[in-house]
């Protein structure tokens, strides 16, 4: 039986009665007959539920550690043509992992890209057009193209792409004077405008809206790929450029968009990325599990197999110089053995050493495109594009223009990444759930099938419930642990009941609260008062097990990047409880969270728990979309697919046959 309680009400969400709940109803009934319950208060609880059993710091390593056995290990091809060969296989399958779930319709949109007048009156030797360019139908990202004077035909171009500029787009100071010198030597460039910046400048843009898209079962990161691609096949389809002289720059995110768009499209000849990505060695290494880049940088599967170093060894043998700065997040002398010293022999298999370059930029040495990164990607660029060496940058300063000056203007209903989310859920057909008995039966169990790939699902085994502390006073007895489980991570839990040596078996609760075991107080005294024991639980990601750091849900995300769901990860340490405490515990939950991964415990386990009491949760995934619910409040729920399959009386339907 599960249901979910309405303003203190419980309400039966589905029928599904066993003979095993009458059963413990018929055990519970006989104790309460035979004994007085306990009497306790939540005061008297609150000092115990509150006292932390593992401290954010373990957990970090804990997750640290389980990362690092996930990762996939370096390239190391014995020959060029092996490499070809697994390049190609790698660039498909990473290529269709982006993809997954988007409809071809809006994969192969055409190019539709629209002339929206001049920026001024340009500068001296070229002139900036506005654009705006269809990503897919409805969603346009506004860009700039630089147009050098003078070149009628077959002239080199870059694509100029935007990092986290905060409050700033296209217009932002280093990037103008990139552009406007790259028109200076004669070569197109196109300055694009990024999600949730510039132009784009969105609430529904904001970057972890794109778990809202992995939610039903579109990867998320495919949006931003289908983006800077849009302004590829702009370049691609110019008249007057030369399809083989087409390059790729940008800082940070731009960085970021430069390897992955490389390393998956070969139409870019040439790639300067700056600061923009390392492998996940060096991160973990340098920050623990909790700053291995912003949301897109950690897309859902992408990582799995195929980490960075194999992003940027698919660019070889084409030229690539990767730019680094001494004192920047991506700290040049921590990022350069993963990033450059171990694949250098890729480019000797080819005979093409030349093309492969590191430059640490030393001033000003944090995370920036100055002076020093464009005089080198402009020598770079001109070596590679067979044009004259440049030597020195043109002072553009006074020819800078302000975003007003810049804007293009994108359609009042242009979409947004939530929107974009929420076009796909309408467009999601699921099966009827069967009424007839034997159709449901047999419908629960292929729904459970699908579940359990959905989650990624694995059993756990409790390695070792760890007793930390523990009281026996005023007729309560409690105790303390931290359960360790065999896949290297923990939880946590109080177990109470009253001191009773007559009683043998007990009606046990499990309650979990998204907020954590401190605040279940008031519910754990009511439970313990009606003679039963509880289990006050943290899951990892919970209460005591919440990770450390002030964005805990990227460490939750590169889970999802390499494979995992973390949501699947809760749910065996879910079972595995509920093994522990003994077949048919009554599972109860406060919040959204809670809620759904209690949900998908039952659906998978039905026999593990007798009842599931739901509080302060939702009526449907759909919620998710519509509330909308930010992925930083629960980044557990955005699991890949989850509403493209599930919803919660699907949930719920599972759960009781």
């Amino acid at each position: 039986m599960v249901r979910r309680c309405i303003s203190g009400r419980p309400r039966r969400r589905f029928a599904g009665k066993r003979v095993r709940s009458l059963l413990y109803a018929a055990i519970a009934a006989f104790l309460l007959s035979v004994q007085a319950p306990a009497q306790t208060r939540a005061s008297q609880l609150q000092p115990i539920l509150d006292a932390p059993l593992i401290s954010q710091e373990v957990v970090g390593f804990q997750l640290s550690r389980y990362l690092m056995e996930r990762v996939p290990a370096s390239p190391s091809p014995a020959s060029e043509p092996e490499w070809t060969r697994a390049a190609k296989t790698i660039r498909e399958r990473v290529l269709n992992t982006v993809l997954r779930g988007w409809p071809s319709e809006w994969t192969d949109f055409p190019l539709n890209a629209e002339e929206r007048g001049f920026a001024g009156e340009g500068g001296e030797g070229y002139r900036i057009r506005k654009l705006r360019l269809e990503v897919v139908p409805g969603f346009y990202i506004a860009a700039l193209l630089y147009e050098p004077e003078g070149v009628q035909h077959h002239a080199p171009a870059i694509l100029n792409v935007n990092g986290h500029i905060y409050g700033q787009g296209k217009e932002i100071e280093y990037k103008q004077k990139r552009c406007i010198n790259q028109a200076k030597q004669g070569i197109y460039a196109l300055n694009l405008d990024w999600l949730y910046f510039g132009e784009l400048t969105h609430p529904e843009n904001q970057h972890w809206f794109g778990a809202h898209l992995d939610l039903v079962g579109a990867n998320g990161i495919g949006l931003f790929y289908l983006a800077m691609k849009k302004g590829l096949d702009y370049l691609y389809e110019h008249p007057r450029i030369d399809r083989d002289r087409i390059g790729m720059t940008g800082l940070s995110g731009g960085g970021w968009q430069t390897v992955l768009l490389s390393a998956l499209d070969e139409r870019v000849r040439v790639a300067v990325p700056v600061a923009g990505h390392s492998s996940l060695v060096s991160r973990i290494e340098d920050f623990g599990p909790g700053d291995i880049g912003d949301w897109e940088q950690k897309g859902t599967d992408v990582l799995s197999e195929f980490e960075y170093p194999h992003l940027t060894a698919l660019i070889a043998p084409r030229p690539l110089l990767q730019i680094h700065n001494a004192e920047d997040i991506f700290r040049s002398h921590r990022v350069k053995h993963g990033n450059f010293d171990a694949l250098a022999p890729i480019w000797d298999l080819y005979g093409a050493a030349g093309h492969f370059e590191f430059h640490e930029n030393f001033d000003p040495a944090d995370h920036n495109y100055q002076l020093d990164n464009r005089l080198k990607a402009y020598q770079f660029f001109a070596k590679r594009f067979g044009m004259p060496s440049v030597q020195r940058e043109f002072a553009v300063g006074a020819e800078l223009q302000s975003a007003a000056d810049l804007e293009v203007g994108l359609p009042a209903d242009n979409l947004t990444i939530l929107r974009i989310a929420k076009k796909l859920a309408d467009r999601i057909e699921r099966e009827k759930i069967p009424t007839e008995q034997e159709a449901l039966r047999s419908w629960a169990g292929a729904q459970r099938r699908v579940l359990r790939e959905t989650l990624r699902y694995e059993p756990l085994e409790l390695d070792r419930a760890w007793f930390l502390a523990g009281t026996r006073m005023k007729g309560l007895d409690t105790r303390s642990f931290r359960f360790d489980f065999g896949n290297g991570l923990s939880a946590t839990g109080v177990l109470l009941q009253a001191i009773d040596a007559s009683v043998g078996v007990r009606p046990t609760s499990i309650i979990l609260h998204d907020k954590g075991k401190s605040a279940v107080a008031e519910a754990v005294s009511e439970r313990v008062n009606r003679g039963e024991r509880v289990l006050a639980a943290d899951l990892i990601f919970t209460g005591d097990a919440t990770l450390p750091g002030r964005a805990p849900e990227r460490n939750i995300q590169v889970l999802a990047a390499l494979g995992e769901r973390p949501l699947g990860i809760e749910v065996a340490q879910l079972l595995a409880l509920a093994h522990w405490v003994g077949e048919g515990a009554r599972l109860e939950t406060y919040g959204l969270r809670s809620q759904v991964a209690a949900l998908a415990a039952a659906a998978l386990s039905p026999a593990s728990f007798s009842d599931v009491v739901s509080h302060d949760g939702i009526d449907a995934l759909a919620d998710l979309l519509d509330a909308p619910v930010r992925h930083p409040d629960a980044p557990d729920l955005f699991c890949f697919g989850l509403l493209r399959h599930f919803d919660i009386d699907r949930l719920a339907a599972i759960a009781a046959n």
